[in-house]
């Protein structure tokens, strides 16, 4: 719930009351189970949220035949979900980092975190296919910067057009890599 609200209205946009009523809990919860507040309860959203996304990109990455499907089929179901939500339902670590990075210290190290976490997923998936672990990492940085970068162009425009075009970038540049260095 509150990761739908954070991702829909921003951290700051959204109020203590909006999340205990979209839990249907009292105001109290709330200290009782953060005694640090709204900040210690958006540091656990954020972990648990970039989590549960680290979790998806493995299950589609891992499910592909190849390291070029698995990358397609990623960026092929962001665009999707964009499209079924209306455009609502992007990344909330993004939406997060954007609002916070150089505000709240406690949250923007949660969004780094998360954004290493992924990005320390999708490297040795990428070195499986044939990467060294160099290129790997460089090139699942590309991936998440691609990924979050078209995720804010697509909520803006309210189109996939940004999502679609990032796949099909990141797809070239996965084909050169493996293809190795070019003869001189």
């Amino acid at each position: 719930m509150t990761a739908e609200l954070f991702r829909r209205y921003g951290y700051t946009g959204t109020g203590l009351k909006q999340i205990v009523t979209a839990a249907s809990a009292p105001f109290g919860s709330i200290y009782h189970h953060f005694p640090g507040g709204k900040e210690q309860l958006g540091e656990a959203v954020i972990r648990r949220s970039g989590q549960m996304y680290l979790e998806l990109f493995e299950t589609i990455f891992d499910a592909a035949p190849d390291a070029l499907t698995g990358v397609d089929d990623f960026f092929a179901g962001a665009a999707e979900v964009l499209r079924q939500t209306d455009y609502v339902d992007a990344c909330p670590i993004a939406t997060i980092a954007l609002e916070v990075a150089s505000s709240n210290e406690t949250l923007r190290v949660a969004t780094a975190d998360v954004f290493e976490s992924w990005i320390a997923g999708a490297a040795p998936r990428l070195a499986r296919a044939g990467l060294d672990a160099a290129t790997a990492r460089e090139l699942a940085i590309f991936l998440v910067a691609a990924l979050e970068g078209a995720f804010v162009l697509c909520r803006a425009a309210k189109s996939t057009e940004a999502m679609e075009a990032a796949g099909r970038r990141v797809h070239e540049v996965l084909v050169a890599a493996l293809a190795g260095p070019e003869p001189r």
